[in-house]
């Protein structure tokens, strides 16, 4: 958070602070007031009864008039009632089951500890798609993205203030997976690494790069394999192309995808998520799935939308919630729905549940986002001359 940030905070804190304190003098005030003009109308006056009830009336009509929710905030224009409070929540596709869980239970804690009910917008969708859908106008107050490249967008567009990996625990990463390949009933297509993608006759299901965070990372786990192992950048290239030559079919998500595979029968392998294996399993899918051991830690971070929540005057509770997800029984919930977690605690706990990675990298070893998305994904960039070549 910047200074401006902290400065606006400071404020909002003492302008009611001073309201609360106006607010409890004026109600001694008035209890001694009113005392003082029922001695005295009961006193002097046959009308008292009426007259005391008038008096009632005005004061209370002042009181309104000078109570927190009317005075002037317009150092937040934008101030939550305390009864309650509506929280925007936007997040990617198939973080939506986990959150089914965790959202309940933060909205629990804050009643009991605040005395305030918190409801949630909540909205899954891929993680580019999001993006763009908080820049054209959704008013998210709080963002958990597939991939770090689609917070700087909102960086970019004037959303979030820039530094907002320090916001957060563990550099704002939430949750993490790897990449996972999904084969059907008995691996007829005898599927075990990368590299039998590329084979031809074995039709390959992965989410559009362009709308997909998912889909992002499946291409760097391909691109990784090559260049990760001692090759050169145009065996890479010749690598993802054959792969992307066997995907006739690129769903906008990866639970899309999700579905397109298991649900109608399309393809003979789907690259996602290792979560998204997990979770399919545990919703009674028959279904076996390779982990290979070189791969990629798909970081998925979370960020409160500045610009929002300080129109909103939703921020104490946005951060609260981020707050919520580190701790041990929100990332309990991620583990449960097959995300890897973050809490070392956690990690501990569910040793032995995950396969083990021999070699694994991060984006930053492909030059980070901004490299990434100009190198891979901008227009006419590799993916694109990958695709054009295919058509």
């Amino acid at each position: 958070m910047n200074q401006g940030q902290r400065t606006l905070k400071s404020r909002i804190y003492l302008t009611e602070l001073v309201q609360t304190y106006i607010v409890k003098a004026l109600h001694a005030a008035r209890q001694w007031r009113v005392q003082l003009i029922r001695n005295w109308l009961y006193k002097y006056s046959s009308w008292g009864v009426a007259s005391l009830f008038l008096v009632g009336v005005s004061l209370s009509i002042v009181m309104a008039a000078c109570s927190p929710r009317n005075i002037d905030n317009t150092s937040n224009p934008g101030a939550a009632s305390q009864s309650n409070v509506t929280l925007t929540f936007v997040s990617y596709s198939v973080t939506s089951a986990a959150y089914q869980q965790i959202i309940p239970k933060f909205i629990e804690q804050w009643k009991k500890e605040h005395n305030q009910n918190v409801t949630f917008n909540q909205s899954y969708d891929g993680s580019g798609s999001q993006t763009l859908a908080v820049i054209d106008g959704k008013e998210a107050d709080v963002v958990h993205l597939s991939l770090a490249l689609d917070i700087n967008k909102l960086v970019q567009a004037g959303f979030i203030q820039p530094g907002w990996e320090k916001e957060a625990p563990n550099n704002a990463i939430v949750t993490k997976s790897v990449n996972a390949i999904a084969i059907r009933e008995g691996n007829p297509k005898n599927i075990k690494t990368w590299a039998d993608l590329a084979r031809d006759g074995v039709n390959v299901v992965t989410p559009d790069p362009r709308t997909s965070g998912g889909a992002r990372w499946n291409f760097l786990t391909l691109w990784g394999s090559v260049t990760k192992t001692g090759k050169n950048e145009n065996q890479a290239i010749d690598f993802t192309s054959k792969v992307y030559n066997n995907a006739p079919l690129l769903p906008k998500t990866a639970r899309n995808a999700t579905e397109l595979f298991f649900n109608d029968n399309k393809g003979d392998v789907l690259l996602n998520y290792e979560n998204e294996m997990i979770l399919s399993v545990q919703n009674g899918k028959k279904i076996s799935y390779v982990v290979p051991d070189i791969n990629i830690s798909i970081d998925n971070p979370v960020a409160v939308v500045d610009k929002n929540v300080d129109k909103h005057g939703t921020r104490s509770v946005a951060e609260a919630f981020i707050k919520f997800l580190y701790t041990p029984d929100s990332q309990r919930e991620f583990t449960k729905l097959g995300f890897r977690p973050v809490d070392l605690t956690i990690t501990k706990e569910v040793e032995g549940k995950f396969p083990k990675i021999k070699t694994i990298f991060k984006a930053e070893d492909l030059g980070g986002w901004d490299e990434i998305q100009k190198k891979f994904f901008d227009e006419g960039a590799i993916f694109d001359k990958i695709r054009a070549k295919k058509s």
